[in-house]
């Protein structure tokens, strides 16, 4: 308990960015019009690709059975991430195509 109290009190001030950060992030989403969410979602699963290589790049890496269960959770996880958005993006792109 002592060392995780220890962990708050070093690190206040990137707990209060992140938390920041998290509000603005939801305050821009928020006001993206529906129009662009399409372009929104590539970029995302762009950003999550690279998540994924660095995860390969850290497990590759790891020293210990932890570090490599957790870097492949990390793995798969981000590549869930990955191939679902990119389902969502087509589907999304499906209802602006013409049908025959």
């Amino acid at each position: 308990m002592m060392g995780i109290l220890d962990f708050i009190r070093s690190n206040i001030e990137m707990i209060y960015l992140v938390i920041l950060m998290i509000f603005v992030g939801i305050e821009l989403i928020s006001h993206v019009p529906s129009v662009l969410h399409t372009p929104l979602m590539s970029g995302a699963n762009a950003i999550h690709g690279v998540v994924i290589i660095g995860a390969i790049i850290v497990t590759g890496q790891a020293h210990g059975t932890l570090s490599l269960v957790l870097g492949f959770i990390a793995v798969v996880l981000g590549t869930l991430n990955v191939v679902g958005g990119f389902v969502v993006t087509d589907r999304m792109l499906e209802m602006f195509k013409k049908k025959k």
